[in-house]
């Protein structure tokens, strides 16, 4: 455990008959922005519940910041700022209210609690709305006004539970870009989604779940890796002779697995090179083909989005 800051293993969780979480065993490393992914019904929330001591698990065992979420619930709770996936209702309060609630509730002596507000509401870009109503904010102001209240306590780890759902673009940018800067701040982010873009974006690991398993989960380079056999690599060139050319060139070359002539598009050809060595090799293939003499127009790795890879191993990701 002591290379994670979240650690699961073989977590379960039944409701009756029904397993929402089956035999999970996750690693989430301190520092990282873990993107927690999987479509609606797949046991996102239900592990976030488990971590964050709200629910018990049925067998298994979990630990944040080296606590035991069954042993040290107190100590969990004092290392994490939960942010559930529906905001709650405090028609009652202005926005510095709010974060004075909260702050109050973790101890905070009050003549530290002004300048802690001010602090919080500049990190989220709030402070213009600081004597509004909360219920007078838009969805997207109040994500980062319950965004700021997770962080009143300082906590090590930041456990966010769809965090741009509902959101228009723009406020799902503001928020992706927030947690990018809360993690050059030393926060560990540990947050689900299903919603693809968030996580090829801004995220350095991720873990894929379906049905309550986790169906792979890593960095995202070691991902793209297992996710995607081969790279891509797309040569452009004026005519079929030389795309045949290209084709003939590097068919010997080692860690070639197929190559491709395409249909033209926009009156050029293209040539497909299905290919599974490193980088040093794409270099290599480049510089070959530079020295050939051939007219080459392009030469383009092609980069697998994440929707492409997921739909690898998964039935099916709402996106």
């Amino acid at each position: 455990m002591a290379d994670f800051i979240i650690e699961t293993k073989d977590l379960v969780k039944k409701y009756g008959k029904f397993t929402a979480v089956n035999g999970l065993s996750l690693q989430v490393p301190s520092g990282s922005i873990y993107g927690f992914v999987g479509p609606n019904g797949a046991g996102k929330t239900t592990t976030m519940r488990v971590l964050t001591t709200l629910t018990r698990p049925t067998s298994g065992q979990a630990w944040v910041g080296g606590n035991s979420v069954l042993e040290d619930r107190r100590a969990v709770r004092r290392a994490i700022g939960y942010m559930p996936d529906e905001f709650g209702v405090y028609d009652d309060l202005r926005v510095w209210e709010y974060l004075d609630f909260f702050a109050a509730c973790y101890d905070i002596p009050e003549n530290e609690r002004k300048k802690l507000i001010d602090d919080l509401l500049e990190l989220v870009d709030l402070t213009h709305r600081r004597d509004d109503m909360v219920d007078k904010l838009s969805r997207g102001m109040k994500q980062r006004l319950s965004l700021a209240r997770t962080l009143a306590h300082d906590p090590q780890v930041l456990i966010l539970d769809e965090p741009a759902s509902g959101l228009d673009p723009r406020a799902r940018v503001e928020i992706r870009e927030l947690l990018v800067e809360l993690a050059k701040m030393g926060k560990t982010i540990f947050f689900s989604t299903h919603i693809l873009a968030d996580v090829s974006e801004i995220c350095t690991h991720i873990g894929i779940i379906e049905a309550g398993q986790m169906i792979a989960q890593g960095s995202m380079e070691e991902m793209r890796a297992q996710l995607v056999p081969h790279r891509e690599i797309m040569v452009t060139v004026k005519d079929n002779e030389a795309a045949e050319q290209v084709k003939a060139l590097v068919a010997n070359l080692p860690g070639i697995i197929e190559i491709q002539i395409l249909e033209p598009k926009g009156g050029r050809w293209r040539v497909r090179i299905d290919y599974n060595g490193d980088d040093e090799g794409v270099v290599g293939i480049n510089q070959k083909l530079a020295a050939s003499g051939i007219a080459v127009l392009g030469f383009s790795e092609e980069t697998k989005d994440l929707e492409a890879m997921f739909m690898r191993v998964t039935k099916g990701i709402v996106t």
